[in-house]
């Protein structure tokens, strides 16, 4: 598998600087998703991976060969964009079979490549369809047979899944795993949607709003430990504390602006981690245990007024106004039996928290 490398590649248009030295390594034969705000420059890495733009300055590799000047036909690199840009007057097949006709290759040739497209993207009862009497959903498999059936290096997505509804794109979801696990190919996925890069990747890169990467990690490191308060902000809801670190031990305590003192646990190699240190904390809702009796065995405890109350059905949603006004989220599963004390509003709540669901971040 051929690893997709940037190195020190910048981009503008006009006066606008979008990427400026941006470095980044894509492992071959990966699912790997860049996630990031609206206006990043997302979509820009996606033009340039494709050559759809031209680099100012830096390199474009995969594997050995540099890529960097080398015109979007010959790239092994094909593209499925968020319009599909599909052919409505054609049939399925047609587009799919589109780009081979393009490259001359023999009529038998593109009759088995397509058919054999089809059966993978689970289209092959639809073939001799017009593309404009065929769902959404399968409007979006046949873009991706389309851009697959050249037998491309690396499919790049740029967010594909923006025009379906909740239900079919949590399917399509999982067809995009399931047909990158079967194919082998490296997938570069673009999207502002944190709940599909979660889904989706093996690995993940973070873009904070001026194009910079803030951090490259698999999904599950990056949202159990953000390494910034951007990361931990963007990526899943958060409680957010400022402190002062009055100890330094394997018992570490931060006095907070807001909710008193909070115990934490010592991240390792962090030497700037020291007595009188000013720190954020990020606190997942979901880490958070609400009761409304006391309980045992946790070492940080807080209690509050409830001021709002969301159901999502499978799960609630509680903001609880602690000391100083400060107001946490708190995520748990919907209560489902009767002999359970409901949470109303106005109610006297405890909340609950172990030392180790706070992550430590930057001064």
């Amino acid at each position: 598998m051929k690893t997709l490398r940037l190195r020190n590649v910048s981009k503008a248009f006009g006066n606008e600087a979008v990427l400026e030295n941006l470095s980044l390594e894509i492992p071959g034969g990966k699912f790997f998703a860049l996630l990031g705000p609206s206006g990043c420059g997302k979509t820009t890495v996606l033009r340039l991976l494709a050559g759809l733009e031209k680099v100012d300055s830096g390199s474009i590799s995969l594997g050995n060969v540099d890529i960097t000047s080398t015109p979007v036909y010959e790239r092994r690199i094909n593209t499925v964009f968020q319009t599909y840009a599909l052919f409505p007057h054609l049939s399925v097949f047609e587009n799919v079979a589109y780009s081979l006709k393009l490259r001359g290759i023999p009529r038998s040739e593109i009759e088995d490549k397509v058919h054999n497209t089809l059966k993978v993207v689970r289209l092959e009862g639809h073939a001799w369809k017009q593309i404009s009497r065929i769902s959404g959903g399968q409007q979006q498999r046949a873009a991706l047979a389309r851009a697959i059936v050249g037998e491309p290096d690396v499919l790049l997505l740029d967010e594909p899944l923006a025009a379906l509804d909740l239900r079919l794109k949590e399917q399509m979801l999982i067809e995009l795993i399931d047909l990158q696990d079967r194919l082998g190919t490296t997938f570069v996925y673009v999207t502002h949607d944190q709940h599909e890069a979660l889904t989706v990747a093996d690995s993940m890169a973070i873009l904070n709003a001026d194009g910079e990467i803030e951090q490259l990690d698999s999904p599950r490191d990056i949202y159990e430990f953000p390494n910034s308060r951007f990361v931990a902000n963007f990526v899943g809801t958060n409680n957010m504390f400022k402190g002062t670190i009055n100890s330094a031990n394997g018992e570490m305590a931060i006095t907070t602006e807001t909710a008193g003192t909070l115990q934490a646990i010592v991240p390792q190699k962090c030497d700037w981690m020291v007595k009188g240190a000013t720190v954020y904390a990020s606190l997942r809702p979901e880490k958070i245990k609400i009761s409304k009796d006391e309980q045992s065995g946790y070492c940080n405890h807080l209690e509050g007024k409830v001021v709002d109350i969301i159901y999502y059905g499978s799960s609630t949603q509680y903001r609880v106004e602690i000391e100083k006004g400060m107001k946490l989220k708190v995520f748990e599963q919907s209560r489902r039996h009767s002999d359970e004390i409901a949470i109303d509003y106005e109610d006297r709540v405890h909340l609950y928290f172990k030392k180790e669901s706070i992550v430590l971040l930057e001064r």
